[in-house]
């Protein structure tokens, strides 16, 4: 298939982009090619391989498979999502100002703050479902905006075209982290973002078996950046991550589609739980960019993130206490996960500042998996008895 051909639908390119059977065995499945480097058919003449940091066969093909699936022209795969947002701030330079979404993933939050900006970047994180305030926080340098949509975990919805308006205004970047809603669900490029960012460990690999990363870009000079520095940095996926990628890619329509049926059906149940405050998830009409999401996403994902009226011990045994759902960091893989915000995943953002955008004690998220609901809702019930009684 021509992985650049938009003739075919997104089910059919999550299978076949960027693949070909191999021309030599007839092998169906990309090849895991094992290798650190490449014989030459004489000095500097290669055969499009020299050395495996450099490129490899396994990671050409990941890498054009993503691009298509985020309508991209240009894909390039990471060691972990950590490694593809290192590169976009590789970009950058001494001076330079960041805006970035103040609910950001906590691993995010901590590059930014506690690696760059000793190298003299700015940063400011604001409520990005506030245009206005998105908008009174650009500067002159400003030169990167982040936008993660939904927001990990509060799942609120940036509007991803007017955003990529307002850095277009500044001549800024727009990159959007992608994680959270997949191609399946949201292409940012289409809606104007200049880059997509993955963590491919989530719901893209899909099967909690894999460490991963990847940008997108329509932006051949950008690419060629990010080219530059993946090479040079070196945070580069092996051959056998890569196929692992490629193999969940392929199912990734069909598990969307349940990770999302069950995610609705449970927030609605714990919309209506006696022992829930508040329930964060896009689907529910009362979330308040509701309809944006349903602009912008042909979905609303797995996520759901929920309060209890419960102190930081009391939510903490709450999670520990369920069955089904796995108290774990991570998401996006077929069984269900649980986790604490406020000492898992953000415990790095400071308390004051967690707290201030809405990061509470009492704050939970699920990744919601491909189990049975009924089920899940069991689970959820008995953990609340255990926890809460």
């Amino acid at each position: 298939m021509d992985d650049t051909d938009d003739e075919f639908r997104f089910e059919t390119r999550s299978i076949h982009a960027g693949q070909s059977p191999d021309e030599e065995t007839g092998a169906l499945m990309t090849p895991i090619h094992a290798n650190s480097t490449y014989v030459q058919d004489g000095p500097g003449d290669h055969r499009g391989y020299e050395y495996s940091r450099t490129g490899n066969p396994t990671r050409t093909d990941l890498e054009a498979n993503v691009a298509s699936l985020e309508s991209g022209e240009y894909g390039r795969a990471f060691s972990s999502g950590m490694g593809a947002i290192n590169t976009v701030l590789n970009v950058l330079e001494s001076g330079d100002h960041v805006v970035a979404s103040e609910d950001v993933y906590g691993g995010t939050h901590r590059i930014f703050t506690q690696v760059y900006e000793k190298y003299d970047l700015e940063f400011d994180f604001v409520d990005m479902t506030d245009l206005d305030e998105t908008e009174a926080a650009m500067r002159e340098n400003t030169e990167l905006v982040w936008v993660e949509t939904p927001t990990n975990p509060l799942l609120n919805i940036v509007d991803i075209a007017a955003t990529a308006d307002i850095a277009d205004e500044y001549d800024a970047l727009s990159v959007v982290d992608n994680t959270f809603a997949t191609p399946y669900l949201q292409r940012p490029l289409e809606l104007g973002a200049d880059a997509v960012c993955h963590s491919l460990t989530k719901y893209m690999g899909g099967h909690s078996d894999v460490i991963g990363g990847a940008l997108v870009t329509n932006d051949e000079e950008l690419d060629e950046e990010f080219g530059f520095y993946q090479n040079s940095v070196g945070a580069t996926p092996g051959p056998h991550e890569c196929f692992l990628v490629l193999r969940g890619t392929k199912t990734l329509p069909v598990r969307m589609d349940r990770h999302c049926d069950n995610a609705r059906q449970l927030a609605q149940w714990l919309d209506d739980h006696e022992a829930v405050e508040r329930v964060y998830f896009p689907g529910l009409e009362s979330h308040p960019s509701h309809d944006l999401a349903a602009e912008q996403m042909d979905d609303f994902g797995g996520m759901v993130s929920f309060e209890l009226d419960a102190s930081l011990e009391e939510t903490a045994d709450a999670v520990s206490a369920t069955e089904v759902f796995t108290l774990a960091e991570s998401l996006g893989g077929v069984e269900s996960l649980i986790e604490q915000p406020a000492t898992m995943t953000h415990a790095a953002i400071p308390r004051e500042e967690r707290e201030a955008a809405g990061l509470d004690d009492g704050l939970i998220r699920a990744s919601v998996g491909i189990e049975n609901v009924e089920d899940l809702k069991a689970d959820f019930e008995q953990a609340f008895e255990t926890a809460l009684r």
